[in-house]
């Protein structure tokens, strides 16, 4: 792309040229030479013990902003600081965004009001906001204040909207333009405002109300004559998100259309922002994280584990972890309710660890399945039927399957009578179609009561199925053996 039309923002989402593409020698006063490739922490760390800052300075600038932040992850605070002040605002700013949150807050609140400010003027929107929404009020309050009017407008704006909504994970830095402007006009429009904009690669291309009625893709621009008007050649079907659609939605909406970027509108579809690949990414690694917390029994935490103190590991475990104790109850008080007859055949209590982890693992399986199908917008309520219909014969297969060979197993190795082999292996395949059944099912449930269908894991489903089968074992214990 010719050079005036490369914005900070879109350095920030390429990753740079290779390593094997570009090198950069630096010559200390020792005569040390430093390449590119070889150029990491412990290089950075000696420029900055030597006070060669400009060297430091020249060397850090062809470094990719990611590979920076992952330094700095490592470094003192101390030393972080100094990295920032030497650094050209608009890189600051970017490689501020790739550190952690945690991270982000420490270095902020070490910076003078003036450099904090420099930094978080040039963030983008949406990275700036999700950052106040992890600060202190009073901080917050702070920083606030020093900001320039259109960053502090721009921050207050996003924070109005719900969380993990499109509204409050979009942008407002975006190349907007007009239907009777020419393409000239249009080009020197982003050569005004494109270096602060998220991305120039699409236009968009409002009326006099700000209603969104056309895209324009640079490309088009760039190879049109200067006299064309944008009205003649914008695409007018666009396709838009609104500023109260989930996150998840969000996600799901670029996975449909595979869109790079994509502009949000409110009720009146007027413009009001745009959102990213990079959001959309964070998005899928947050809403997956989400889910496999749940689906293990977790309460969901946005600490990466690392951070974690003892007690809010706690704190996320112990609520799941109670109640799946009281509710596994009702398991030793059905075999607390058979236990004459398990006195009679005492050789029956030994199988039954084997029947309700085999129970558990069906009903898992088919609850995963069923859990990522919802997710990915594959399968729906009213698909119910045939959901648990393929479930079912899928489960007389896979519970034939295993009877037959436990069946063996009993008759050679474990030498039981024919009649508890024949017990055992008839509750394993009706344990294994409930479980199925019921793993299949309930995460649709959740999913039309308006749950979400996470919640309906391994875990609860395994505590629900070992329920079932014991009372399952029991009944044909007493039909075949006559206990």
């Amino acid at each position: 792309m010719p050079g005036g039309f490369v914005t900070c923002a879109e350095r920030r989402h390429t990753m740079g040229e290779s390593r094997e593409e570009k090198k950069v020698t630096v010559e200390t006063n020792e005569n040390t030479h430093y390449e590119y490739a070889d150029f990491g922490m412990e290089e950075i760390r000696e420029l900055l013990g030597k006070g060669q800052y400009t060297r430091l300075r020249q060397v850090i600038q062809e470094l990719n902003d990611a590979d920076i932040a992952d330094y700095m992850e490592d470094m003192e605070e101390e030393e972080v600081i100094k990295i920032f002040r030497i650094l050209p605002k608009d890189m600051a700013a970017d490689v501020f965004s790739f550190l952690e949150i945690d991270r982000q807050q420490s270095i902020i609140t070490s910076l003078s009001d003036k450099d904090a400010a420099r930094i978080i003027d040039n963030m983008m929107s949406d990275d700036a906001k999700e950052l106040m929404e992890e600060m202190p009020a009073n901080v917050v309050k702070r920083l606030i204040a020093n900001t320039s009017p259109d960053t502090r407008q721009a921050i207050n704006h996003l924070m109005r909207y719900p969380e993990d909504s499109a509204g409050s994970i979009m942008t407002v830095e975006y190349v907007d333009l007009k239907e009777n402007q020419t393409v000239g006009e249009a080009i020197e429009r982003i050569r005004k405002v494109g270096l602060d904009s998220e991305t120039i690669n699409i236009c968009y291309v409002l009326d006099n109300k700000r209603t969104l009625v056309g895209t324009v893709a640079l490309r088009y621009l760039l190879i049109s004559d200067s006299d064309a008007v944008i009205g003649d050649m914008m695409h007018r079907n666009v396709v838009s998100l609104h500023t109260l659609m989930d996150q998840e939605e969000v996600a799901r909406q670029f996975r449909k259309y595979e869109f790079t970027a994509m502009p949000v509108v409110d009720n009146e579809d007027r413009l009001v922002g745009i959102i990213t690949m990079d959001d959309v990414v964070d998005i899928l690694e947050e809403e997956t994280t989400e889910d496999i917390e749940k689906m293990a029994a977790l309460m969901p935490s946005d600490k990466p584990y690392l951070k974690m103190s003892v007690f809010d590991a706690y704190k996320k475990r112990i609520p799941w972890l109670l109640l799946l104790m009281i509710s596994a109850t009702f398991t030793g008080s059905i075999i607390t309710s058979f236990e004459s007859e398990l006195s009679r055949y005492v050789v029956l209590t030994a199988f039954i660890p084997m029947l309700m982890d085999t129970g558990g693992n069906a009903g898992g399986q088919a609850s995963a399945i069923i859990i990522r199908g919802i997710s990915l917008d594959e399968i729906e309520f009213g698909d119910w039927l045939v959901v648990v219909w393929k479930e079912i014969r899928t489960a007389v297969l896979c519970g034939l399957t295993l009877s037959v060979c436990n069946f063996a197993r009993l008759m050679i190795f474990d030498h039981v009578s024919m009649q508890v082999a024949l017990v055992v292996c008839l509750t394993l395949l009706m344990a294994v179609i409930v479980a199925k059944v019921v793993g299949s099912t309930l995460p649709m449930l959740a999913k039309k009561i308006g749950l979400d269908p996470a919640v309906m894991a391994s875990p609860f489903i395994t505590t629900i199925v070992d329920a079932i089968s014991l009372l399952i074992y029991f009944r044909v214990a007493e039909l075949v053996l006559g206990i």
